[in-house]
Protein backbone atom coordinates (compact mmCIF):
# COMPACT_ATOMS: atom_id res chain seq x y z
CA UNK A 1 0.00 0.00 0.00
CA UNK A 2 1.21 3.50 -0.78
CA UNK A 3 1.79 5.70 2.25
CA UNK A 4 -0.02 9.04 2.64
CA UNK A 5 2.15 11.96 1.59
CA UNK A 6 1.95 14.59 4.33
CA UNK A 7 3.66 17.36 6.21
CA UNK A 8 3.27 17.03 9.99
CA UNK A 9 2.70 19.88 12.39
CA UNK A 10 3.85 19.02 15.91
CA UNK A 11 1.90 20.83 18.66
CA UNK A 12 3.66 21.45 21.98
CA UNK A 13 3.19 24.80 23.79
CA UNK A 14 0.79 26.12 21.14
CA UNK A 15 -2.48 24.24 21.55
CA UNK A 16 -4.65 26.23 19.16
CA UNK A 17 -5.43 26.30 15.44
CA UNK A 18 -5.78 30.08 15.11
CA UNK A 19 -2.83 32.50 14.87
CA UNK A 20 -0.19 29.78 15.15
CA UNK A 21 3.11 30.60 13.42
CA UNK A 22 4.42 27.10 12.71
CA UNK A 23 1.00 25.78 11.74
CA UNK A 24 0.54 28.69 9.33
CA UNK A 25 3.79 27.81 7.55
CA UNK A 26 2.87 24.11 7.47
CA UNK A 27 -0.55 24.80 5.95
CA UNK A 28 1.06 27.03 3.31
CA UNK A 29 3.64 24.38 2.40
CA UNK A 30 1.56 22.84 -0.38
CA UNK A 31 1.30 19.50 1.44
CA UNK A 32 -1.63 18.03 3.33
CA UNK A 33 -0.92 18.71 7.01
CA UNK A 34 -1.33 16.04 9.67
CA UNK A 35 -1.67 17.65 13.15
CA UNK A 36 0.20 15.78 15.89
CA UNK A 37 0.56 15.99 19.66
CA UNK A 38 2.82 13.74 21.73
CA UNK A 39 2.22 13.09 25.43
CA UNK A 40 5.92 12.87 26.21
CA UNK A 41 6.73 10.12 28.70
CA UNK A 42 10.10 11.72 29.44
CA UNK A 43 8.04 14.47 31.09
CA UNK A 44 4.97 12.57 32.30
CA UNK A 45 6.93 9.77 33.97
CA UNK A 46 8.55 12.36 36.26
CA UNK A 47 5.20 13.64 37.58
CA UNK A 48 4.52 12.27 41.07
CA UNK A 49 0.92 13.50 41.35
CA UNK A 50 -1.45 11.45 39.22
CA UNK A 51 -4.19 14.06 39.54
CA UNK A 52 -1.99 16.55 37.71
CA UNK A 53 -4.11 19.50 36.55
CA UNK A 54 -1.67 20.33 33.79
CA UNK A 55 -2.11 16.98 32.09
CA UNK A 56 -5.88 17.39 32.40
CA UNK A 57 -5.70 20.91 30.96
CA UNK A 58 -3.73 19.63 27.97
CA UNK A 59 -6.22 16.79 27.45
CA UNK A 60 -9.11 19.29 27.48
CA UNK A 61 -7.32 21.58 25.02
CA UNK A 62 -6.64 18.66 22.67
CA UNK A 63 -10.28 17.65 22.86
CA UNK A 64 -11.31 21.20 21.88
CA UNK A 65 -8.94 21.16 18.91
CA UNK A 66 -10.22 17.73 17.89
CA UNK A 67 -13.76 19.12 17.71
CA UNK A 68 -12.57 21.96 15.46
CA UNK A 69 -10.67 19.56 13.22
CA UNK A 70 -13.66 17.21 12.93
CA UNK A 71 -15.56 20.13 11.46
CA UNK A 72 -12.80 20.38 8.85
CA UNK A 73 -12.97 16.63 8.05
CA UNK A 74 -9.58 16.18 9.67
CA UNK A 75 -8.29 14.79 12.94
CA UNK A 76 -5.63 15.36 15.54
CA UNK A 77 -3.24 12.44 15.98
CA UNK A 78 -2.28 12.08 19.64
CA UNK A 79 0.50 9.72 20.70
CA UNK A 80 1.77 8.66 24.13
CA UNK A 81 5.40 7.65 24.44
CA UNK A 82 8.96 8.86 23.86
CA UNK A 83 9.26 11.35 20.97
CA UNK A 84 12.17 9.70 19.14
CA UNK A 85 10.38 6.35 19.13
CA UNK A 86 7.16 7.93 17.91
CA UNK A 87 8.88 9.83 15.12
CA UNK A 88 10.56 6.62 14.01
CA UNK A 89 7.13 4.94 13.81
CA UNK A 90 5.56 7.91 11.99
CA UNK A 91 8.36 7.91 9.41
CA UNK A 92 7.49 4.28 8.65
CA UNK A 93 3.72 4.87 8.50
CA UNK A 94 3.68 8.07 6.39
CA UNK A 95 5.56 9.59 3.48
CA UNK A 96 6.61 12.65 5.49
CA UNK A 97 7.65 15.57 3.32
CA UNK A 98 8.49 17.99 6.16
CA UNK A 99 7.90 18.54 9.88
CA UNK A 100 6.84 21.91 11.28
CA UNK A 101 6.71 23.08 14.88
CA UNK A 102 7.31 26.12 17.11
CA UNK A 103 10.38 26.89 19.22
CA UNK A 104 10.64 25.74 22.81
CA UNK A 105 13.52 27.30 24.75
CA UNK A 106 13.81 24.98 27.75
CA UNK A 107 16.93 22.76 28.05
CA UNK A 108 15.09 19.43 27.77
CA UNK A 109 13.05 20.69 24.81
CA UNK A 110 16.18 21.81 22.98
CA UNK A 111 17.83 18.41 23.52
CA UNK A 112 14.66 16.60 22.41
CA UNK A 113 14.21 18.74 19.30
CA UNK A 114 17.84 18.31 18.28
CA UNK A 115 17.52 14.52 18.58
CA UNK A 116 14.29 14.48 16.55
CA UNK A 117 15.73 16.82 13.90
CA UNK A 118 18.77 14.56 13.54
CA UNK A 119 16.58 11.45 13.23
CA UNK A 120 14.49 13.14 10.54
CA UNK A 121 17.57 14.46 8.74
CA UNK A 122 18.87 10.91 8.36
CA UNK A 123 15.64 10.14 6.53
CA UNK A 124 15.85 13.24 4.36
CA UNK A 125 12.96 14.97 6.16
CA UNK A 126 13.40 18.71 6.89
CA UNK A 127 12.53 20.02 10.36
CA UNK A 128 11.21 23.62 10.45
CA UNK A 129 10.71 25.54 13.71
CA UNK A 130 9.30 29.05 14.25
CA UNK A 131 8.93 31.72 16.94
CA UNK A 132 5.42 31.65 18.40
CA UNK A 133 5.18 31.86 22.20
CA UNK A 134 6.93 35.22 22.64
CA UNK A 135 6.99 38.55 20.82
CA UNK A 136 10.79 38.79 20.89
CA UNK A 137 13.14 35.86 21.48
CA UNK A 138 16.76 34.82 21.91
CA UNK A 139 18.94 37.75 20.73
CA UNK A 140 16.28 39.96 19.12
CA UNK A 141 16.53 42.53 21.93
CA UNK A 142 20.14 43.50 22.63
CA UNK A 143 21.86 46.41 24.35
CA UNK A 144 23.94 49.03 22.56
CA UNK A 145 26.93 46.76 23.21
CA UNK A 146 25.17 43.89 21.41
CA UNK A 147 24.80 41.94 24.64
CA UNK A 148 21.65 40.47 26.23
CA UNK A 149 19.92 42.66 28.80
CA UNK A 150 20.01 41.45 32.39
CA UNK A 151 17.96 44.30 33.86
CA UNK A 152 14.27 44.51 33.07
CA UNK A 153 13.66 48.26 32.73
CA UNK A 154 16.09 48.96 29.85
CA UNK A 155 15.04 45.66 28.25
CA UNK A 156 11.37 46.67 28.33
CA UNK A 157 12.22 50.10 26.96
CA UNK A 158 14.05 48.54 23.99
CA UNK A 159 11.25 45.97 23.59
CA UNK A 160 8.64 48.71 23.25
CA UNK A 161 10.89 50.78 21.01
CA UNK A 162 11.33 47.87 18.58
CA UNK A 163 7.60 47.18 18.60
CA UNK A 164 6.79 50.84 17.93
CA UNK A 165 9.17 50.95 14.98
CA UNK A 166 7.00 48.32 13.31
CA UNK A 167 3.69 49.78 14.51
CA UNK A 168 2.49 50.81 11.05
CA UNK A 169 2.61 47.26 9.75
CA UNK A 170 1.96 45.58 13.11
CA UNK A 171 4.67 43.13 12.03
CA UNK A 172 5.36 41.63 15.45
CA UNK A 173 1.77 41.52 16.72
CA UNK A 174 -0.10 40.67 13.53
CA UNK A 175 -2.01 37.37 13.60
CA UNK A 176 -1.02 34.49 11.34
CA UNK A 177 -4.18 33.89 9.23
CA UNK A 178 -4.21 30.10 9.49
CA UNK A 179 -7.97 30.04 8.74
CA UNK A 180 -7.29 30.88 5.09
CA UNK A 181 -5.53 27.54 4.66
CA UNK A 182 -7.66 25.12 6.69
CA UNK A 183 -8.39 23.19 3.48
CA UNK A 184 -4.80 21.96 3.69
CA UNK A 185 -5.43 19.77 6.75
CA UNK A 186 -5.02 16.07 6.02
CA UNK A 187 -8.45 14.52 5.54
CA UNK A 188 -9.10 11.78 8.06
CA UNK A 189 -11.90 10.36 10.22
CA UNK A 190 -11.60 11.40 13.87
CA UNK A 191 -8.90 9.40 15.62
CA UNK A 192 -9.35 8.41 19.28
CA UNK A 193 -7.47 10.46 21.86
CA UNK A 194 -5.74 8.57 24.69
CA UNK A 195 -7.62 8.96 27.97
CA UNK A 196 -6.04 10.21 31.17
CA UNK A 197 -6.55 6.76 32.68
CA UNK A 198 -4.71 5.07 29.82
CA UNK A 199 -1.70 7.24 30.67
CA UNK A 200 -1.96 6.60 34.41
CA UNK A 201 -3.59 9.91 35.38
CA UNK A 202 -6.88 10.92 36.96
CA UNK A 203 -9.11 13.90 36.29
CA UNK A 204 -9.65 16.49 39.01
CA UNK A 205 -12.77 17.64 37.18
CA UNK A 206 -12.67 21.27 38.33
CA UNK A 207 -13.22 24.11 35.86
CA UNK A 208 -10.15 25.89 34.52
CA UNK A 209 -9.91 29.67 34.08
CA UNK A 210 -11.46 30.83 30.82
CA UNK A 211 -9.26 32.07 27.98
CA UNK A 212 -11.04 35.41 27.57
CA UNK A 213 -10.18 38.77 29.10
CA UNK A 214 -12.50 41.71 29.58
CA UNK A 215 -11.54 45.25 28.62
CA UNK A 216 -12.81 46.50 32.01
CA UNK A 217 -10.36 44.23 33.82
CA UNK A 218 -7.45 45.53 31.76
CA UNK A 219 -8.45 49.13 32.40
CA UNK A 220 -8.51 48.50 36.18
CA UNK A 221 -5.51 46.17 36.20
CA UNK A 222 -3.01 48.76 37.40
CA UNK A 223 -5.12 49.56 40.45
CA UNK A 224 -6.28 46.06 41.41
CA UNK A 225 -3.52 43.64 40.41
CA UNK A 226 -1.78 43.57 43.81
CA UNK A 227 -4.86 42.65 45.84
CA UNK A 228 -5.32 38.87 46.01
CA UNK A 229 -8.77 39.09 47.58
CA UNK A 230 -10.36 40.72 44.53
CA UNK A 231 -10.60 39.43 40.92
CA UNK A 232 -8.10 41.92 39.52
CA UNK A 233 -5.87 39.67 37.40
CA UNK A 234 -6.52 37.97 34.08
CA UNK A 235 -5.84 34.34 35.16
CA UNK A 236 -4.53 33.76 31.63
CA UNK A 237 -1.15 32.40 32.71
CA UNK A 238 -2.09 28.74 32.13
CA UNK A 239 -3.42 29.60 28.67
CA UNK A 240 -0.17 31.39 27.86
CA UNK A 241 1.83 28.46 29.20
CA UNK A 242 0.14 25.95 26.90
CA UNK A 243 -0.57 28.31 24.02
CA UNK A 244 -4.36 28.10 24.00
CA UNK A 245 -4.22 31.88 23.48
CA UNK A 246 -1.94 33.83 21.16
CA UNK A 247 0.72 36.08 22.67
CA UNK A 248 0.24 38.44 19.71
CA UNK A 249 -3.46 38.87 20.43
CA UNK A 250 -2.73 39.58 24.10
CA UNK A 251 0.03 42.05 23.28
CA UNK A 252 -2.40 43.96 21.06
CA UNK A 253 -4.88 44.14 23.94
CA UNK A 254 -2.19 45.29 26.33
CA UNK A 255 -1.07 48.02 23.93
CA UNK A 256 -4.65 49.22 23.58
CA UNK A 257 -5.84 49.05 27.18
CA UNK A 258 -3.11 48.55 29.81
CA UNK A 259 0.61 49.28 29.75
CA UNK A 260 0.91 47.69 33.20
CA UNK A 261 -0.55 44.43 31.93
CA UNK A 262 1.64 44.64 28.82
CA UNK A 263 4.66 44.84 31.13
CA UNK A 264 3.73 41.43 32.54
CA UNK A 265 3.91 39.98 29.02
CA UNK A 266 7.29 41.67 28.56
CA UNK A 267 8.51 39.99 31.77
CA UNK A 268 7.71 36.63 30.11
CA UNK A 269 9.84 37.53 27.10
CA UNK A 270 12.59 38.83 29.39
CA UNK A 271 12.86 35.58 31.35
CA UNK A 272 12.72 33.46 28.19
CA UNK A 273 15.67 35.34 26.70
CA UNK A 274 17.54 35.03 30.01
CA UNK A 275 17.06 31.25 29.89
CA UNK A 276 18.26 31.17 26.29
CA UNK A 277 21.29 33.44 26.72
CA UNK A 278 22.31 32.25 30.20
CA UNK A 279 21.40 28.53 30.15
CA UNK A 280 23.09 27.84 33.49
CA UNK A 281 19.99 29.25 35.23
CA UNK A 282 18.02 26.29 33.85
CA UNK A 283 20.60 23.89 35.28
CA UNK A 284 20.02 24.67 38.95
CA UNK A 285 22.65 27.40 39.24
CA UNK A 286 22.35 30.96 40.48
CA UNK A 287 22.51 33.62 37.79
CA UNK A 288 25.04 35.39 40.05
CA UNK A 289 27.54 32.65 40.98
CA UNK A 290 28.47 34.24 44.31
CA UNK A 291 24.98 33.45 45.60
CA UNK A 292 25.76 29.75 45.41
CA UNK A 293 27.95 30.34 48.47
CA UNK A 294 25.02 31.18 50.76
CA UNK A 295 24.88 28.84 53.77
CA UNK A 296 21.33 27.54 53.40
CA UNK A 297 19.56 25.68 56.20
CA UNK A 298 18.52 22.16 55.21
CA UNK A 299 15.55 22.04 57.56
CA UNK A 300 13.00 19.60 56.15
CA UNK A 301 10.47 20.19 58.95
CA UNK A 302 10.44 23.95 58.31
CA UNK A 303 10.15 23.35 54.57
CA UNK A 304 7.23 20.97 55.09
CA UNK A 305 5.43 23.55 57.26
CA UNK A 306 5.88 26.14 54.49
CA UNK A 307 4.59 23.69 51.86
CA UNK A 308 1.52 22.91 53.96
CA UNK A 309 0.67 26.55 54.69
CA UNK A 310 1.32 26.24 58.44
CA UNK A 311 3.96 28.88 59.09
CA UNK A 312 1.82 31.09 61.35
CA UNK A 313 2.10 33.97 58.87
CA UNK A 314 -1.39 34.27 57.33
CA UNK A 315 -0.49 35.69 53.91
CA UNK A 316 2.18 33.02 53.39
CA UNK A 317 -0.16 30.26 54.54
CA UNK A 318 -3.10 31.49 52.44
CA UNK A 319 -0.89 31.52 49.36
CA UNK A 320 0.45 28.02 49.89
CA UNK A 321 -3.03 26.65 50.57
CA UNK A 322 -4.37 28.30 47.43
CA UNK A 323 -1.50 26.74 45.46
CA UNK A 324 -2.06 23.28 46.92
CA UNK A 325 -5.81 23.40 46.37
CA UNK A 326 -5.99 25.02 42.93
CA UNK A 327 -2.57 25.04 41.24
CA UNK A 328 -2.70 28.85 41.17
CA UNK A 329 -1.21 31.57 43.35
CA UNK A 330 -1.63 35.31 43.02
CA UNK A 331 1.56 37.00 41.79
CA UNK A 332 1.95 39.35 44.78
CA UNK A 333 1.58 36.37 47.09
CA UNK A 334 4.13 34.37 45.08
CA UNK A 335 6.70 37.05 45.91
CA UNK A 336 5.81 37.00 49.62
CA UNK A 337 5.82 33.19 49.96
CA UNK A 338 9.10 32.89 48.06
CA UNK A 339 10.77 35.62 50.09
CA UNK A 340 9.60 33.99 53.32
CA UNK A 341 11.08 30.59 52.44
CA UNK A 342 14.39 32.02 51.32
CA UNK A 343 14.93 34.88 53.75
CA UNK A 344 12.89 34.05 56.86
CA UNK A 345 13.65 30.32 56.84
CA UNK A 346 16.97 30.53 54.96
CA UNK A 347 16.02 27.53 52.84
CA UNK A 348 17.57 27.19 49.39
CA UNK A 349 15.44 28.84 46.70
CA UNK A 350 15.85 25.69 44.58
CA UNK A 351 13.67 23.76 47.05
CA UNK A 352 10.88 26.28 46.58
CA UNK A 353 11.39 26.44 42.83
CA UNK A 354 10.99 22.65 42.63
CA UNK A 355 7.84 22.72 44.77
CA UNK A 356 6.23 25.39 42.61
CA UNK A 357 7.26 23.40 39.51
CA UNK A 358 5.35 20.44 40.92
CA UNK A 359 2.22 22.38 41.87
CA UNK A 360 1.74 25.37 39.55
CA UNK A 361 -0.82 24.94 36.80
CA UNK A 362 0.99 27.64 34.81
CA UNK A 363 4.48 26.28 35.56
CA UNK A 364 7.01 27.67 33.15
CA UNK A 365 10.73 27.05 33.75
CA UNK A 366 11.93 30.49 32.65
CA UNK A 367 9.40 32.51 34.67
CA UNK A 368 9.45 30.24 37.72
CA UNK A 369 13.24 30.28 37.88
CA UNK A 370 13.32 34.02 37.27
CA UNK A 371 10.82 34.69 40.04
CA UNK A 372 12.59 32.52 42.60
CA UNK A 373 16.02 33.94 41.82
CA UNK A 374 14.51 37.45 42.02
CA UNK A 375 13.23 36.66 45.52
CA UNK A 376 16.57 35.15 46.58
CA UNK A 377 18.59 38.08 45.23
CA UNK A 378 20.61 35.70 43.08
CA UNK A 379 19.03 36.44 39.71
CA UNK A 380 18.83 39.11 37.05
CA UNK A 381 17.42 42.43 38.13
CA UNK A 382 16.84 40.80 41.50
CA UNK A 383 15.61 42.23 44.77
CA UNK A 384 18.76 43.12 46.76
CA UNK A 385 19.67 40.62 49.46
CA UNK A 386 18.80 43.13 52.17
CA UNK A 387 15.23 43.61 50.89
CA UNK A 388 13.15 41.32 53.08
CA UNK A 389 9.36 41.36 52.81
CA UNK A 390 7.47 41.60 56.10
CA UNK A 391 4.53 39.19 55.51
CA UNK A 392 2.43 40.90 58.18
CA UNK A 393 2.65 44.38 56.70
CA UNK A 394 2.21 42.93 53.20
CA UNK A 395 -1.08 41.39 54.33
CA UNK A 396 -2.21 44.66 55.93
CA UNK A 397 -1.40 46.60 52.77
CA UNK A 398 -2.72 44.22 50.10
CA UNK A 399 -5.53 42.38 51.93
CA UNK A 400 -6.77 45.06 54.34
CA UNK A 401 -10.25 43.51 54.69
CA UNK A 402 -8.77 40.02 55.03
CA UNK A 403 -10.88 38.72 52.16
CA UNK A 404 -8.08 36.50 50.88
CA UNK A 405 -6.93 35.37 54.31
CA UNK A 406 -10.44 34.38 55.45
CA UNK A 407 -11.04 32.42 52.26
CA UNK A 408 -8.02 30.19 52.67
CA UNK A 409 -7.57 30.13 56.47
CA UNK A 410 -10.98 29.54 58.05
CA UNK A 411 -9.32 28.85 61.42
CA UNK A 412 -7.39 32.15 61.31
CA UNK A 413 -8.68 33.62 64.59
CA UNK A 414 -8.90 30.34 66.49
CA UNK A 415 -6.53 28.51 68.79
CA UNK A 416 -5.92 25.90 66.09
CA UNK A 417 -4.01 28.38 63.94
CA UNK A 418 -0.27 28.09 64.68
CA UNK A 419 1.89 30.83 66.14
CA UNK A 420 4.54 32.30 63.80
CA UNK A 421 7.26 29.69 63.34
CA UNK A 422 9.97 32.35 63.40
CA UNK A 423 10.07 35.93 64.67
CA UNK A 424 10.33 38.45 61.82
CA UNK A 425 13.02 40.63 63.45
CA UNK A 426 15.13 37.59 64.36
CA UNK A 427 14.73 36.11 60.86
CA UNK A 428 15.69 39.39 59.23
CA UNK A 429 18.89 39.74 61.26
CA UNK A 430 19.83 36.09 60.66
CA UNK A 431 19.25 36.45 56.93
CA UNK A 432 21.41 39.57 56.66
CA UNK A 433 24.21 37.91 58.64
CA UNK A 434 24.22 34.68 56.59
CA UNK A 435 23.96 36.51 53.26
CA UNK A 436 26.81 38.85 54.18
CA UNK A 437 28.96 35.88 55.16
CA UNK A 438 28.23 34.04 51.93
CA UNK A 439 28.76 37.09 49.74
CA UNK A 440 31.91 38.18 51.56
CA UNK A 441 30.39 41.52 52.58
CA UNK A 442 31.38 41.38 56.24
Amino acid sequence: MSKSRVAIFWFRRDLRLHDNAGLYHALKSGFQVLPLFIFDRAILDELEEKQDRRVEFIANALSDMQQQLKGLNSSLMVKYGFPENIWQELSEDFDIQAVYTNHDYEPYAQTRDKAVANLLKEKGIPFHSFKDQVIFEKEEILSGQNTPYTVFTPYSRKWKEKLNQASETGFYTKAYPTEKYYDSFFKSPALPLPSLAEMGFEAVGEAFPTAGIRRELLEKYHDLRDFPGVPGTSRLSVHLRFGTVSIRELARKGLAHSQTWLNELIWRDFYQQILWNFPHVGEGKAFRPEYDRIGWRKDVADFDAWCAGKTGYPLVDAGMRELNATGFMHNRVRMVTASFLVKHLLIDWRWGEAYFAKKLLDYDLASNNGGWQWAAGSGTDAAPYFRIFNPTTQAQKFDPQRLYLKKWIPELNSLSYPNPMVDHAFARERCLRVYKQGLGKE
